[in-house]
């Protein structure tokens, strides 16, 4: 784009253009569902291009004339919409869309061209997915959505309010301690959404894939509770339970590339085939058909609730702190035997408490990820045999092999 140099006829072409696009939605739109709305494939470049030229006289001049073109569009389209309301039609989208059309058109002359062309393409995006994003609000939890809004309320008041300068010995900054919160969060409710979107067409097997993105941890307690409660069902949750342990590791690499983008490099290679190696170890060559519904996974949470961010931002600092402490009391011996412990909890608050400052640590850090990976692995592997006896042996053998499989990357430079 700014390469290009836009001359008066391209922004006039690209004005026309994008009304012409919003045009062809609406007129699809009426012949589809044989309704009268808010103009069509004739009207919306025509509209498009009054505000291109009530910008045009605006930067020769005549500065009244945008305004006074935007009202009197206000106008139109508030005329019509009371038409509607007559016959007892209701939505103003059509309208609104029509205003928007004509604020695109002036922006295709006085801002980079950019800004009209994102507009007027979301515009006609919104418009056409309607049916798909009615559904899609619909599949979703009321529940969800409120956890989602407050929290995202609560990241704008407070974010900007915490001071971003460190504190204490241990170097602990407020504001960046709630954007890695809000960036654990943001990954693992894309996650949650997949579960709640697809989850019952494929049944356990996605669920655990997707589940991984969230909480691996939570997956096998929630698979090993559904097979204890139908045993015919351990198989499938053993492998489920697999499938998010091996996400686990790509989830865990996308946020070490994010708040430390130059201690990835170190360690991708190890995480990626890890993640293969978990993969393997999940696979079956004869499967069952299931009709399991897995829609709703029971210990998931949605990520953007409160009290799960606050307890992460928690654990977050304490991790910090005793990393910190640890280090240097009993050195690298001393974070390694801390790090086979962690695998109790989630190892996210660890793993990010490493990675933000990996140069204090050197070449331990990496190690120090993989053995808590592999403390993780074996707390999982113990879980789901404690809770589905019928399937222990295999949970012996299959979560074994992924855990010992992390010996060799311990040793690994």
């Amino acid at each position: 784009m700014n390469g290009i140099e836009w001359t008066f006829e391209m922004r006039l072409g690209v004005a026309l253009a994008l009304g012409f696009l919003v045009g062809l939605e609406r007129e699809s739109t009426k012949i589809e569902s044989q309704k009268l709305v808010f103009g069509g494939v004739r009207t919306h470049p025509i509209i498009s291009l009054y505000g291109f030229g009530c910008a045009w006289l605006h930067k020769f001049g005549a500065t009244f004339v945008l305004p006074v073109g935007l009202l009197s569009m206000t106008i139109l389209t508030a005329i019509a919409y009371y038409a509607k309301i007559k016959n007892e039609r209701y939505g103003s989208t059509s309208e609104i869309s029509a205003l928007l059309t004509f604020i695109v058109g002036a922006l295709a002359l006085v801002a980079d061209i950019w800004i009209p062309m994102a507009l007027g393409i979301i515009n006609t995006m919104l418009l056409s997915e309607k049916a798909r994003l009615e559904k899609l609000v619909a599949d979703l939890d009321r529940v969800d959505i409120l956890a989602t809004v407050k929290f995202l309320l609560v990241t704008l008041i407070i974010l900007p309010a915490l001071p971003d300068q460190d504190y204490t010995r241990f170097h602990l900054n407020p504001a960046g301690i709630w954007k890695i919160v809000i960036l654990v969060s943001t990954v693992g409710f894309f996650g949650y959404i997949l579960i709640k979107r697809f989850g019952p067409r494929v049944g356990l097997w996605l669920s655990g894939l997707l589940g991984g993105t969230v909480s691996s941890t939570a997956v096998t307690l929630a698979g090993g509770r559904m097979a204890q409660r139908s045993p015919e069902m351990a198989r499938d949750a053993l492998e489920a339970s697999l499938l998010a342990s091996s996400v686990m590791y790509l989830r865990s690499l996308v946020l070490i590339a994010l708040v430390s983008p130059v201690f990835v490099w170190t360690i991708w290679w190890k995480l990626c085939a890890l993640a293969l190696i978990g993969l393997a170890t999940s696979f079956r060559l004869r499967r069952e058909p299931s009709s399991t519904d897995a829609r709703d996974i029971p210990g998931l949470e949605n990520p953007f609730e409160i009290t799960p961010a606050l307890l992460f931002a928690g654990l977050f600092v304490l991790m910090s702190v005793v990393t910190a402490i640890v280090t240097e009391i009993a050195g690298s011996t001393g974070l390694l035997t801390l790090a086979s412990l962690v695998g109790v909890t989630d190892i996210a608050p660890f793993m990010l408490s490493i990675v933000k400052n990996p140069d204090s640590l050197g070449s331990i850090a990496s190690k120090a990820i993989i053995l808590s990976m592999m403390s993780n692995t074996v707390v999982k592997g113990l879980y789901f045999a404690w809770l589905v006896p019928n399937a222990r042996k295999e949970t012996t053998i299959r979560f074994g092999a992924l855990s010992l499989l992390h010996v060799p990357f311990l040793f690994m430079p």
